[in-house]
C-alpha cells in the first residue's frame, strides 16, 4: 500500500481494500425524496460515503443485503440507478 492510502471496507463483500480500489457512493442531497445515490470517483461531494467494488455483481449484492441504506444510514428504499449507468459507463 503507497503512502496516502486507507484502506476500506467493502459494503457488498466486508473485504478491506486500498481506497483506490474502491468507488465511494454519497446519498444526493438533491433528491427531494431522498433516496437517490450518487457515485463520487472524485471523492469530493458532502455527506457520508459508503464505498464499494466498482463492479455491477458488487453492486447487485450490495442492492440484496440492503448495504447501501444501512451504510448512509438512509431509512427508505434506496435507488442505486445513477451508480448502475456509472459502472456501465466505466465498462465500455
Amino acid at each position: 500500500m503507497s503512502q496516502g492510502q486507507r484502506l476500506r471496507t467493502c459494503i457488498a463483500t466486508r473485504r478491506r481494500y486500498p481506497d483506490s480500489e474502491l468507488l465511494r457512493v454519497v446519498a444526493d442531497n438533491a433528491d427531494p425524496q431522498g433516496r437517490r445515490i450518487l457515485a463520487d470517483p472524485l471523492r469530493r461531494l458532502p455527506g457520508r460515503g459508503a464505498w464499494f467494488k466498482p463492479d455491477l455483481s458488487a453492486l447487485e449484492l450490495a442492492e440484496r443485503k440492503n448495504a447501501f441504506g444501512r451504510a448512509l444510514r438512509m431509512s427508505t428504499h434506496v435507488d442505486t440507478g445513477h451508480v448502475r449507468e456509472y459502472l456501465e459507463e466505466q465498462s465500455r
